[in-house]
């Protein structure tokens, strides 16, 4: 029986995706068989899980496999699995549409550089579509285990606008795909070169993959009846790390991260004790185009047993560690451990606790014996690893040594300063490691209350990061030294001033009691108090909030993400030296000062990256202040 055709239009964006997918992934199109196979290998996961609750899925078929096979005459070459199968829904939403949270953000990282576009693609889980690149036309039929033999669906496309859907009578479940070579594909009709690729690629997947045993008749290559296992169809997890090699690790990897590009690095590690189980944790060269989608599900495959139970396990690895990649494989969980189940489970906790350690330790051998590949490491992944020292107290000295800031030091933007680098350089009789968060790397390195810093020649981090915020809130002190912003609070160098600037400090102040009072009157409710300030050398003046307040950046970004946020009334420091704090206390005319005072308050919230509430009030000062200058 069949149902008449239905054709269907793809979403916008799975025409955009068969372009990008067709053109940016020929020169590795070999790749369209490890995918088309991944996908095979989920299927029969998928069907292994709901299968511990419903055996009769398996429908008197429980020997898992993937077969492949090709047609010369015909120029087909075709996948089947009797994995879990999909129902006509699920091949609309998931061959007919990308049903993803963040499409739209995938597609606006799109840059038109093949090679990055093609990671971006491989990460995007749409690994189908790569049957195109060596295929004019595509026919899918599959059934969903448990539903009845005219439940089937057979889906087929050119690739191009449409598909079209119709209801076929299908006896098994599962999923059988057929390619349709393009002219030139010739390749893919040898057992030789399948067979290559899929050792190349798929050795680790742990199902058998079947082909026909092939011999020579008459110079021509013909299939027999006899079935041949082409892969090791054992998990590479399980082996001993010395029978892997280097190319399995990252073929593995590929396949579990869905990712077109190999791996930084990998730790791979058999626990034996209380707990039991096998770590397989991979950390990938770039992030994904959803990496601070903290809503998404991210993490690991967990196994039991070597059974699979669940994909994203996201109990298995912290949010700061959400692009980690791999497996991890117990053998004390139950096999119907569910997500409710892991949140509550001592053992989880244990082998979260173990698996961070391992990661954490994987980065500071990277980070100690590799450090460019760190550097490559922190441009990726950098401003989540920021996110850890909130995160995981039990790990927040280890993570805050993996942090690289950018500084005074080299003043540039690249973050490649750890804090340990900074405590070499501290100067005698310094503290504290000093910092400076902005909403930009400029509004950082040009802060006025740099200059005190600058002109003694002490270091301080330029943190413009969003999540800096965070971290610093998290963050007070490494290795014994507290980390101290140079915007809040009074400054004390301490043994960096000598007794000289002491006394000359203290003159200041007692000189321009005066002027401090009567700038803080004609401020008023603009500010919390007026002092002089011995932070500055060229600026006239700087705003400081108080040391256990809110920054002005964290209340800015606060303000501009809609989120409720106290204001927090700053401190303004005045210059003693300055020529415009000298002209400001010389003024006897009130309506003069007033204007000089509300400038110089003005001027100093600009400086750091604020927004004036009337700013055509400042410029109609400031226009005063500058005619009468005189011509």
């Amino acid at each position: 029986m069949s149902a008449t055709k239905e054709t269907l239009g793809f979403q916008a964006e799975v025409k955009q995706l068969l372009q990008l997918m067709i053109h940016s992934l020929y020169s590795n199109k070999d790749i369209f068989l490890r995918e088309l196979i991944s996908n095979a290998s989920d299927a029969a996961d998928k069907l292994r899980f709901e299968g511990l609750s419903d055996a009769a899925l398996y429908e008197n078929d429980p020997d898992l496999n993937i077969r492949v096979a090709f047609d010369r005459e015909a120029r087909t070459l075709t996948i089947t699995d009797n994995g879990i199968g999909m129902s006509r829904q699920e091949v609309i939403d998931h061959i007919g549409t990308i049903a993803k949270s963040g499409t739209r953000e995938f597609f606006s990282q799109l840059s038109g550089d093949q090679k990055k576009d093609a990671a971006l693609i491989g990460q995007f889980g749409v690994g189908f579509y790569s049957a195109f690149i060596v295929a004019d036309r595509v026919t899918l039929t599959t059934r969903r285990a448990g539903l009845t033999a005219e439940h089937g669906v057979r889906w087929e496309s050119a690739g191009a606008g449409d598909y079209t859907l119709e209801t076929v009578e299908k006896p098994t479940r599962g999923t059988e795909i057929v390619l349709h070579l393009r002219e030139g594909e010739d390749e893919f009709l040898s057992d030789w070169k399948i067979k290559s690729v899929i050792r190349t690629y798929s050795d680790h997947i742990t199902l058998p993959i079947v082909m026909k045993k092939t011999e020579w008749k008459d110079g021509v290559e013909t299939p027999t009846d006899e079935d041949e296992t082409v892969n090791r169809a054992s998990a590479l997890w399980a082996r001993a790390k010395k029978d892997v090699t280097d190319d399995e690790y990252t073929e593995f990897y590929k396949h579990v991260a869905h990712d077109f590009e190999p791996p930084l690095a990998w730790s791979h590690n058999r626990v034996e004790g209380k707990q039991e189980y096998i770590s397989l944790l991979y950390v990938p060269s770039h992030a994904p185009f959803d990496l601070y989608d903290r809503e998404k599900r991210h993490g690991i495959k967990l196994y039991v047993r070597r059974v699979f139970i669940m994909d994203d396990a996201e109990q298995l690895m912290p949010q700061y560690l959400r692009f980690v990649r791999g497996v991890i494989d117990s053998a004390d969980l139950p096999l119907n451990v569910s997500r409710e189940i892991l949140q509550s489970s001592r053992d989880i906790d244990a082998i979260k606790n173990g698996s961070v350690k391992k990661v954490l330790g994987l980065l500071e051998d990277m980070a100690e014996n590799q450090p460019e590949k760190y550097v490559e490491f922190w441009k990726a992944f950098g401003k989540v690893m920021k996110e850890g020292p909130g995160e995981d107290f039990a790990n927040k000295e280890k993570i805050a040594g993996l942090l690289r800031f950018a500084s005074t030091h080299t003043d540039t933007d690249a973050q490649v300063v750890s804090l340990k680098d900074y405590i070499g350089r501290m100067k005698e009789g310094q503290s504290a490691i000093y910092y400076i968060t902005a909403d930009s790397f400029a509004a950082a390195q040009h802060s006025p209350h740099l200059e005190i810093f600058r002109k003694k020649g002490i270091e301080v981090l330029l943190l413009s990061d969003r999540v800096d915020e965070w971290l610093t809130g998290n963050l007070h002190e490494f290795d014994g030294k507290p980390l101290k912003s140079v915007a809040k609070g009074g400054l004390d160098l301490g043994e960096l001033e000598d007794e000289a600037e002491k006394t000359a400090q203290k003159e200041a102040e007692g000189n321009l009691k005066p002027l401090v009072e009567r700038i803080k009157t004609t401020l008023g409710e603009r500010v919390k108090d007026v002092r002089v300030t011995h932070r500055l050398t060229d600026s006239p003046a700087c705003l400081v909030t108080g040391e256990g307040d809110m920054s002005a950046n964290l209340e800015r970004l606060l303000k501009a993400a809609g989120q409720a946020a106290p204001t927090v009334k700053p401190t303004l420091e005045i210059n003693p030296t300055h020529a415009l704090v000298t002209r400001l206390n010389s003024e006897s005319d009130e309506d003069r000062f007033k204007d000089w005072a509300n400038l110089l308050f003005e001027q100093a919230l600009l400086a750091e990256g604020g927004q004036l509430d009337d700013p055509a009030s400042f410029v109609r000062r400031l226009n005063g202040l500058l005619a009468m200058l005189p011509s």
